[in-house]
């Protein structure tokens, strides 16, 4: 399996974006073979860091381990002679030292499971760091047995948790698949603590969180990532929701940071037609390969929008240049990450392993995907700092003749900048108090109904609460943004107690920019249609 998935932007997570997408592709044995120079130079550059390194061991004030200089000091990362090399290269090629190889061994070989939480720190009111749980996950052990957010976890399996962080206890609570754990958990309201007996299954997070009917007759879908059940999953919401009569559909992937190759173009082969290109990809010793739609679609052609921005990347950026270059869908948003660089696996010797670029991804029409990573730091670049500005150079035409632009990401149609929040939201969502509140509000009346909403009285309730979280805000500023505390409230509240699914119902309903969506279908349909005529008009089938 081809790996496309862009790597986090902590480098030191790149371990755990690998291990997610079931990363191990084709192994070829790395040679020093490269024909821009010739061997000479090759052996003299080889006897230059060999000598550096022997003058090092000699003659540093301080010994010098051989496996420090090489592969860096334990826990660090992008320094050390290899690791250093490669950031000379691109932001993507990595390695992976023994203990991070071992590491991703051990993810590959299925053995690790879990019970379906997402766990972090968080100061207490003692002053003592503790770990709390943040979310369960859908259809797990610990959302189906009842934990809820804001939970303080002091046991697994009788073993207290004081003093240990949270990749500690993440340890713990993992386990051969089938094995129980005992949780025990504080609540705030909860005179006692709470104990939980779970059965660790593995755990495999929906690719496609979010699918409904976000107004009658327009679907919304919300593809996360893509792993080895996305088309499946894909299919399957669709069928549930009526495909054959539905008039539109939103395909939201923005966050969606890739995955799995063969899952992105089965997921553009859903929308496009038998024979059409999906994406291809060469490099200097690297086949030209194409990828084709090899089933066509067989329901109707309803019109399409893709809503991406910064963090869509990798593999949804190859479904959504797809989409686009076919005139299949409108594309909004903003600019998507950028990364269309391929990754092969290269075994070394002592357990160790290269990732290494070997070839670049372009989209139907020929546009590159990757953006440009020259003259700035690795830092800048995950986190978009001094972006270069929308690409004009790789000038490129749709089915339908449009122009298009390679080279620095995929560029929507509709651009339409990130929604930003004002001083007093930032103010609250910074402070964390919705969370707070959730827990504190949770510990007085214990759940909620299905359909509520903050009204006054809940309002009142929160006024009162900032003051515990060292918050203030003026009277005029929590009138003037009543709205968007009633909805971060509701959204809280339902989370705790009804899951993640009904929580981002009520996110996407109050998402402008998937309302803009839907208003924009018609204008989808357009592009779709005079891409047929236009292609019909010179005698040529899309392809």
């Amino acid at each position: 399996m081809r790996l496309l998935r862009m790597v986090a932007r902590a480098v030191g997570l790149a371990l755990l974006a690998t291990v997610t997408c079931g990363a191990m592709g084709n192994q070829v044995a790395p040679t020093p073979k490269d024909e821009n120079n010739n061997s000479a130079a090759y052996r003299t550059s080889l006897k230059q860091f060999s000598d550096a390194l022997t003058v090092i061991q000699q003659d540093y004030a301080s010994p010098v381990k051989p496996n420090t200089a090489i592969y860096g000091p334990p826990g660090a990362t992008m320094v050390g002679a290899i690791p250093a090399m490669l950031r000379t290269l691109d932001p993507h090629s990595n390695f992976f030292d023994p203990k991070r190889f071992a590491q991703l061994e051990e993810e590959m070989s299925g053995k690790y499971y879990g019970v379906g939480m997402e766990i972090g720190p968080q100061l207490s009111k003692s002053g003592n760091m503790v770990v709390v749980v943040e979310r369960p996950l859908p259809d797990t052990p610990a959302f189906r047995a009842g934990l809820r957010p804001g939970d303080v976890i002091v046991e697994v399996d009788g073993k207290s948790t004081t003093g240990l962080d949270t990749v500690q206890v993440q340890k713990l609570l993992r386990g051969p698949r089938e094995t129980s754990v005992a949780i025990t958990v504080t609540r705030e309201g909860s005179p006692h603590p709470l104990e939980f007996t779970l059965v660790r299954q593995k755990i495999m997070p929906r690719s496609v969180d979010t699918a409904f009917m976000v107004r009658p007759g327009i679907a919304y879908v919300h593809i996360n990532t893509f792993n080895e059940t996305t088309n499946a999953e894909l299919s399957s919401d669709l069928d549930r929701l009526g495909e054959q009569n539905i008039d539109g559909l939103i395909l939201d992937l923005r966050g969606n940071l890739g995955g799995l190759l063969q899952q992105a173009v089965a997921v553009a082969s859903h929308f496009l037609r038998k024979g059409q290109l999906v994406v291809y990809h060469y490099g200097r010793n690297s086949a030209l390969q194409r990828y084709y739609v090899e089933s066509g679609e067989t329901g109707p052609e309803y019109p399409i929008v893709v809503l991406i921005n910064k963090n869509t990347a990798s593999a949804a950026e190859i479904v959504t240049g797809a989409l686009q270059d076919h005139d299949r869908a409108l594309v909004m948003g903003q600019r998507s990450f950028g990364k269309g660089l391929v990754q092969t696996e290269f075994p070394l010797s002592d357990r160790t392993m290269l990732l290494l670029t070997t070839a670049r991804y372009y989209t139907p029409s020929g546009r590159l995907i990757q953006r440009d990573y020259s003259n700035i730091s690795l830092y800048d670049y995950y986190n978009h700092y001094n972006p270069s500005p929308y690409p004009k150079t790789q000038v490129r035409l749709t089915d339908g003749g449009r122009p298009v632009y390679g080279g620095g990401g995929i560029t929507p149609d509709v651009r339409v900048p990130p929604q930003k929040l004002n001083s007093v939201e930032s103010k609250l969502a910074g402070a964390n108090v919705f969370f707070d509140f959730g827990r504190s509000y949770l510990a007085r009346h214990n759940t909620i109904p299905p359909d509520f909403k903050a009204n006054r009285k809940v309002l009142d309730e929160f006024r009162k609460f900032l003051p515990t979280e060292d918050v203030s805000i003026s009277d005029a500023d929590f009138k003037a943004n009543e709205s968007f505390i009633r909805r971060q409230i509701r959204i809280q509240l339902v989370r705790a107690i009804y899951g993640e699914d009904a929580a981002n119902r009520l996110v996407v309903e109050n998402d402008p920019l998937v309302a803009r969506a839907a208003d924009s279908l018609g204008k989808a349909k357009e592009l779709l249609v005079h891409a047929q005529r236009y292609m019909a008009s010179r005698g040529m089938e899309q392809q």
